[in-house]
C-alpha cells in the first residue's frame, strides 16, 4: 500500500501536539497529587504544605498578632544573642523642643519722631543710623511758618498785658499754643526773656536709646505726618522664638526656655515666656512665642538668630526604652518575659523621645520586656509564625534522606552510588527518546 507523503507529513505535528498535551496533563495531575500549588488552599492558610505543624502554631499567636508567636529560648542562649530584659516602670518623659529664635526689640520701648507742624527740616543733629542718644538731646530744627506767627502773637499778647498790668487769658492761651506746636517750656521762657521769636524750633528725643531708622534729609518739607527719626530702647529687647506646630500644646505662658546666641558672646541663659501669638507663621508652620530678655550691656542685637530649647516634662507615665519596641508600620509591639518564653504583645504609643517612649495602652508596671536584642527575637517570632524553620532552634534537625546503595548481583558490576535524586538531571549522558514520527515512516 502507498502512503501519500503529504498526508505522513501533515500527521506529524497533530501526534506531537498530542503527547506535549498528555505530558503536560500529566504533570499537572501530579502537582495537583502533591498538593504543592503555590496559590492553593494551602497558601491562602498562609503556611506551606510541608509544615501542616504551623497552622497549630499561628492558631496559637495572641490576638492582634497573627503574624507572631511565642519564643522560648533558654538562659545561655539568651546571652549568647544579647537579648536583654528590663522591668516595666513609671516616671516621667522630659521633651527638649527646640526653635529657631531672633532678637526683635521691645515695641514698648519704640519712639517714633515727629514734627507737630508743618515747615521744612533746616538742620538735622542726628545723621546716622544706630546712634545712641539720650533723653533730651537736640535731633533737628524745623522752620515753621505757623510757628513763627504763633510766637509774634503771643509776644504782642505779653507785652499789651505787660503795659497794662494786668494778667491776660490771652497770654496764658498763647503759651499754651506754642508748647502744643512743640516749643519747650525752655524756648519759650527764652522768647520771653529775649522778646524775639525763634526761628527755627528744635526737635527733641523723647527717650535715650538707639535710632533705628531715619526717615528724612535736611532740606526736606516735612509735617506731622512725617516720621523723622526712631529710636529704640535696647536696654530691654524681645526674643521671638518659632515653636513648631506639632510642639505648640507643650509651652505656655511662663515655660521656661534655654536662649543661646553664640554671636552675642554671652553665655546661655534662662528666660520665661510672657506671650503667644494667636495666629501661625503659614510658610514655617511655627507659633511665635516672645521672651522678654534684659539688655543693659546691648550685647544682644536686634537681628540674630539663635535657639531656645523648651525642657517640657510629662506627667508620670509608662515609659520603655526605643530599642525595646518593633515598629512594622502597622503596629507597635514589644516581647513580654514570661520565664525563659517571650510573648508579643501589641501597645499603644504615645510622646517617643530620642531614647525612650511612652505607652498609653498594653503594658503594665512591673512586668518584664526585652530591651535589646528584640530585633533577632522578632526575626525568630515571625519566621515561626508562618511555619519555617527558625534559626535559632536548639531542637535537633530532621535527618537529611538518604538512599541506601543496592547490593551488586552476582557477575555484575557494583552499582554506583545513589546521592541526590535530582543530580540525575544535570547528567550529560540521556537516554536515547523514542522518535514519535518514527512509526509514520517507511
Amino acid at each position: 500500500m502507498t502512503t501519500n507523503p503529504d498526508r505522513r507529513w501533515m500527521a506529524a505535528p497533530l501526534v506531537s501536539a498530542v503527547a506535549t498535551a498528555a505530558i503536560f496533563s500529566l504533570a499537572l495531575w501530579i502537582q495537583h497529587a502533591r498538593g504543592a500549588w503555590p496559590f492553593g488552599a494551602n497558601a491562602d492558610a498562609g503556611v506551606p504544605a510541608t509544615h501542616p505543624e504551623s497552622h497549630e502554631m499561628a492558631a496559637a499567636a495572641p490576638a492582634g498578632m497573627p503574624d507572631r508567636v511565642p519564643v522560648d529560648v533558654a538562659m545561655a542562649t539568651q546571652q549568647t544573642l544579647g537579648i536583654r530584659v528590663e522591668t516595666v516602670q513609671r516616671g516621667s518623659l522630659t521633651e527638649t523642643i527646640r526653635a529657631v529664635a531672633t532678637i526683635a526689640p521691645d515695641e514698648s520701648r519704640l519712639s517714633h519722631v515727629h514734627t507737630r507742624v508743618a515747615g521744612w527740616l533746616e538742620q538735622l543733629d542726628v545723621n546716622t543710623t544706630g546712634e545712641v542718644v539720650r533723653a533730651g538731646q537736640p535731633l533737628a530744627r524745623i522752620f515753621s511758618q505757623e510757628l513763627l506767627s504763633s510766637q509774634t502773637e503771643y509776644l504782642a499778647a505779653r507785652a499789651a498785658t505787660t503795659a497794662s498790668g494786668i494778667t491776660s487769658a490771652v497770654v496764658q492761651g498763647g503759651r499754651m499754643r506754642l508748647g502744643v506746636l512743640g516749643m519747650t517750656p525752655a524756648e519759650i521762657d527764652a522768647i520771653e526773656q529775649s522778646g524775639e521769636p525763634r526761628r527755627l524750633v528744635t526737635v527733641v528725643a523723647p527717650r535715650g536709646g538707639v535710632v533705628v531708622n531715619r526717615g528724612v534729609t535736611a532740606g526736606t518739607a516735612v509735617d506731622p505726618s512725617t516720621p523723622l527719626l526712631t529710636i529704640a530702647d535696647l536696654s530691654r529687647v524681645w526674643i521671638l522664638a518659632e515653636v513648631p506646630e506639632a510642639s505648640i500644646p507643650s509651652v505656655h505662658a511662663g515655660s521656661t526656655a534655654t536662649l543661646d546666641f553664640p554671636a552675642s558672646g554671652r553665655p546661655p541663659f534662662a528666660a520665661r515666656v510672657d506671650f503667644l501669638y494667636p495666629t501661625l507663621t503659614e510658610r514655617t508652620r511655627t507659633l511665635r512665642v516672645r521672651l522678654p530678655v534684659a539688655n543693659p550691656a546691648g550685647s544682644l542685637r536686634p537681628g540674630l538668630y539663635g535657639t531656645a530649647a523648651f525642657d517640657v516634662s510629662g506627667s508620670p507615665t509608662i515609659t520603655i526604652p526605643r530599642d525595646a519596641l518593633v515598629d512594622t508600620g502597622r503596629q507597635q509591639h514589644v516581647f513580654v518575659a514570661e520565664g525563659d518564653r517571650f510573648v508579643p504583645r501589641v501597645v499603644t504609643l504615645g510622646l517617643q523621645l530620642a531614647d525612650r517612649v511612652e505607652v498609653r495602652a498594653g503594658l503594665s508596671e512591673g512586668e518584664r520586656i526585652v530591651a535589646s536584642g528584640v530585633f533577632l527575637l522578632d526575626s525568630e517570632s515571625r519566621l515561626r509564625a508562618t511555619g519555617g524553620t527558625g534559626g535559632h532552634n536548639h531542637g535537633t534537625p530532621p535527618a537529611s534522606p538518604t538512599v541506601s546503595p543496592t547490593p551488586p548481583r552476582t557477575g555484575e558490576p557494583p552499582a554506583e552510588p545513589q546521592g541526590d535524586p535530582h543530580a540525575g538531571h544535570g547528567s550529560t549522558a540521556t537516554a536515547p527518546r523514542a522518535d514519535p514520527h518514527a512509526g509514520h515512516r517507511e
